[in-house]
């Protein structure tokens, strides 16, 4: 990408200032930003912002482990759910966010994910009762697992806008373009 993917510019500013604005935008607290690579870098770049930043020394073995370093962190701070998203899903509005929030309120349902493409997974709601879960994934591995293998306990609600997300130089053009 030539710079850190969560500095890439998007509507003006960082990516994940971008998704952390989104999170403060939607009432979530309190935001929990997990940052590994080029950790300075990107701290700077939530810079006034009113969120914890979690620090993953091991984020080089996958995104299991930034899971499990936002679900610690959202334990210590006593939530009783997580919201899990991406700085890489840009399309992600506030809306998208509270409407996870209002499905379990309504429902009581443990986990409402998002489904697009045929599948599911993040921006993604959990109850603590799934925290073990997510700590337990394994490195390599997303939320997806925990979803499936609980369907009968969630719900999936469509968000096609999470079908976008940055993994390559051509993802990001045709994002920001």
């Amino acid at each position: 990408m030539g710079t850190p993917k969560q500095l890439l510019p998007y509507q003006g500013r960082p990516l994940v200032r971008h998704s952390a604005e989104t999170a403060l935008a939607a009432g979530c607290n309190p935001v929990l930003v997990v940052l590994g690579s080029h950790l300075s870098e990107v701290r700077g770049a939530l810079d006034g912002l009113d969120v914890v930043i979690v620090e993953n020394t091991e984020w080089q073995q996958g995104v299991g482990t930034s899971i499990r370093a936002g679900i610690s962190g959202a334990e210590i701070m006593g939530c009783d759910g997580a919201i899990l998203a991406l700085a890489d899903q840009p399309r992600i509005t506030a809306e998208i966010l509270q409407r996870l929030i209002e499905e379990h309120a309504e429902t009581g349902r443990p986990i409402i994910a998002s489904e697009y493409a045929g599948t599911v997974g993040v921006p993604a709601f959990f109850t603590r009762e799934f925290f073990p879960n997510l700590k337990a994934l394994h490195p390599g591995e997303g939320c997806k697992g925990v979803i499936l293998a609980h369907l009968d306990r969630s719900i999936r609600i469509a968000c096609p806008e999470a079908e976008a997300d940055i993994d390559t130089p051509e993802d990001f053009q045709a994002i920001s373009g």
